[in-house]
């Protein structure tokens, strides 16, 4: 038996920062790549100098490991993943821990949680964000799968997790099977609409206000400031102000065609699943699928009519208003977000903490923001909150911001500059707040086309009448 307290197969960028900050933290690390260059290209570089040991294979792996053995993959999700965790489970013995730690599909995490367990082993799906810097210096990490696998994996993981500014790790046990990993997703997916809230900041100032790079650079400075102050924002500011060799802005020259790995998606697919209205998300994924049109949007742009873009008016009023829009469609995207956690936590019998995964989101990963402490406030204050935009705090928040994102959307539609992030969050705000919407009509079609039968407003809920519409 060996005296390694864990061990990292892969070592690709993430795998190989979470490795060196395992050391960091006083741990000894052993490490496996199925490349063999890449082992010893890693000792070469920094693992020899860490302390990490490193195994040529599998088997070797394994035995450098104390007991409980606790093995971190850092592999490609999917196939790849499975590949290993069979090629494990013979070399481990009852008790030791696979820990998956890559991007994965939380059904996948829920299947390996059984299988693993039914192995006599156990198993944590934890997600990790962060990025290549999170990973060496501290990252938000969301584990979950089989509870019993906690108690020997905490100190670790808390160790090399980011801390708030009270120390308290932004690490903690999310809850069974596919929990750890399914909050991972709906962390990527806020942080596409994230993303896309400031792109569209970025497009009506640039586009509509024909704002200098620099103007915008500081705005996004200034905004940091306020309650916008975030990851995001910061390296938005950052992207403005730099130059390319030329000495034109570098972010003018990049191509708008934007990519994604899924996690976005998979957010929008879960949304549907469980019925929850979680527009914002699936408006930015559909705005970065729109993007790689981009040989029809150019041949689109020389036929297709539509007004100046320019947005008119007191520059300084304009600003201030898409400050206003930007933050309140943040607050639905994450009002959003925390309700599709709460559906998945019933479907799928998570006993989820929300306040606790607001916190877990506060430093390390991408989306860490000042936002989330006014989340965690929320929770606290009540744990059963239906949506964020019910409590005290946002309410009075969505109030201030209110009118400046209605002028916002009505200038862009005016200036026919997109703003689909904004618009749906609007959109939903409006539908959440309304007592009476139209689907009953879209019932009486169901039931006029499909004797698909509605309920009645002065019935009993539950009780299904059907009309002969024809015969009316």
């Amino acid at each position: 038996m060996g005296t390694s307290d864990i061990a990292v197969i892969g070592l690709a960028v993430m795998g190989r920062n979470l490795a060196l900050n395992m050391a960091d933290h006083g741990y000894q690390v052993a490490v496996y790549n199925r490349t063999t260059a890449k082992t010893e290209a890693f000792m070469e570089e920094e693992g020899r100098a860490a302390g990490i040991a490193a195994a040529s294979t599998l088997e070797e792996l394994v035995g450098l490991l104390a007991s409980p053995r606790r093995v971190m993959l850092m592999v490609q999700a999917g196939p790849g993943t499975d590949a290993v965790i069979e090629a494990l489970i013979p070399l481990l013995d009852e008790g030791d821990i696979i820990i998956d730690g890559g991007n994965a599909h939380y059904e996948d995490t829920i299947r390996r949680t059984r299988q693993i367990e039914d192995r006599g082993l156990l198993f944590i799906g934890t997600g990790v964000s962060g990025g290549e810097e999170g990973a060496r210096f501290g990252p938000s990490i969301m584990p979950g799968g089989s509870a019993a696998a906690w108690p020997a994996v905490k100190d670790i993981l808390q160790s090399i997790a980011a801390k708030v500014a009270d120390g308290t790790p932004c690490c903690d046990w999310v809850g069974s099977d596919g929990a750890g990993h399914y909050v991972k997703m709906v962390h990527n997916g806020i942080e596409y609409g994230d993303m896309q809230v400031l792109a569209e900041a970025y497009s009506l100032m640039d586009v509509g206000l024909g704002m200098s790079y620099d103007d915008m650079a500081a705005t996004f400075r200034t905004w940091k400031e306020g309650p916008l102050d975030s990851y995001l924002t910061d390296i938005t500011a950052d992207i403005m102000a730099v130059r390319d060799a030329d000495g034109s802005p570098l972010v003018g020259k990049i191509l708008d065609a934007a990519g994604q790995k899924g996690t976005g998606k998979w957010t929008g697919i879960s949304s549907l699943t469980l019925g929850v209205p979680v527009t914002l998300v699936a408006e930015a994924v559909y705005a970065r699928v729109l993007s790689a049109f981009k040989d029809q949007r150019v041949a689109a742009a020389d036929i297709l009519p539509g007004p100046e873009p320019a947005i008119p008016g007191d520059r300084a009023a304009v600003v201030s208003d898409l400050h206003d829009a930007l933050y309140a469609s943040k607050i639905v995207s994450y009002a959003q977000g925390f309700m599709l956690l709460r559906a998945a936590a019933l479907e799928y019998g998570w006993d989820l903490d929300y306040g606790a995964i607001a916190y877990l989101w506060r430093e390390g990963c991408i989306i860490r923001s000042v936002l989330l402490e006014h989340i965690k406030t929320a929770f606290g204050r009540a744990p059963d909150l239906a949506s964020l935009v019910l409590d005290d705090y946002f309410r009075v928040e969505l109030e201030g911001a209110q009118a400046g994102w209605r002028r916002t959307i009505t200038r862009a539609v005016e200036a026919g500059i997109p703003v689909p992030a904004y618009s749906t969050a609007l959109a939903f705000y409006d539908g959440y707040r309304t007592a009476r919407l139209p689907a009953n009509l879209i019932q009486a079609q169901r039931d006029y086309f499909g004797a698909h039968t509605y309920e009645r407003i002065d019935k009993p809920r539950g009780e299904s009448f059907h009309t002969e519409w024809l015969d009316g």
